[in-house]
């Protein structure tokens, strides 16, 4: 039997479709070994039936198991072929494999990236943070250097000659608290401390006066609005009076024209010979 005619007998579907006996098989394997026609003709029949079930459902009349039925035709005489039909499946598998390769490759790129993004996120976080710190640090250390400029300057005017010292003591609004006056008639002020005093409640602030005994004249030098927020509670009040005692009340916001005397907290008189 010619190329043709076995090409004609159709013994190669029946091949292609898997429905030969194992010693045909192996008659058919070995006659496309030896026969590129009958090998480009195999070739021609699988590739058509791929293209026949891509294009049909799996229950369509030209599906591939229906084709496999009717290529069972019965009194044919065929030729055998091998076991296993390697070579008809050999570029199917290859095309597998390189499909599946290229789809890891691809999740493994994706993974990839998502992992690049997660860390230069974290990188960002980390930058953003320690920017955060670094200017809270640089904050922080400008508050202490004026801490310790103010607290420098405070020592030397505490320690200047012409300064006049003067506690207050508590009252009996308010036993427990007191405070103390650096008065420096030099340069008409006064310097507060103020440590003392218990923070006042919520609408109200505390005022200074300025005394004179014979007869009682109270002359306002000011509220201390700032108290809650200051941290050494010392306070520079400008004071050109002459002065025979000083005294802190606690008033309304905004202050008084004279002082609450119930709300007396702490008063102390200037040493007579200051």
């Amino acid at each position: 039997m010619d190329t043709k005619q076995y090409i004609a007998s159709g013994i190669l579907e029946l091949y292609v479709a898997g429905s030969l006996s194992e010693k045909e098989n192996e008659e058919v394997y070995a006659a496309i070994l030896a026969s590129p026609e009958l090998l480009a003709e195999v070739l021609a029949i699988e590739k058509t039936i791929v293209k026949l079930t891509a294009a049909t459902k799996t229950d369509s009349p030209y599906s591939f198991n229906n084709i496999k039925q009717q290529l069972k035709v019965n009194n044919t005489k065929v030729v055998p072929i091998a076991k296993t039909n390697w070579l008809s499946y050999a570029g199917w598998a290859a095309s597998i494999v390189i499909g599946s390769m290229l789809i890891l490759m691809t999740s493994k790129n994706s993974e990839l990236q998502q992992q690049i993004a997660l860390e230069k996120d974290k990188a960002t976080l980390k930058i953003n943070e320690v920017e955060k710190i670094t200017k809270e640090l640089k904050l922080e250390k400008e508050t202490v250097a004026t801490d310790l400029a103010e607290a420098e300057k405070l020592i030397d005017v505490f320690r200047d000659k012409n300064i006049i010292s003067v506690p207050l003591v508590g009252q009996k609004s308010a036993p427990e608290a007191y405070a103390k006056v650096y008065w420096n008639k030099k340069t008409n002020s006064i310097y507060l401390d103020a440590k003392g005093l218990p923070t006042p409640p919520k609408g109200k602030v505390y005022q200074v006066w300025s005394l004179k005994l014979s007869p009682l004249t109270p002359t306002s030098l000011g509220t201390i609005d700032t108290f809650t927020a200051s941290t050494n509670k010392i306070f520079t009040i400008e004071n050109a009076n002459k002065s025979e005692a000083f005294g802190i009340t606690l008033e309304p916001t905004g202050g008084s024209k004279q002082p609450t005397l119930e709300q007396l907290y702490t008063l102390g008189a200037v040493a007579k010979d200051s």
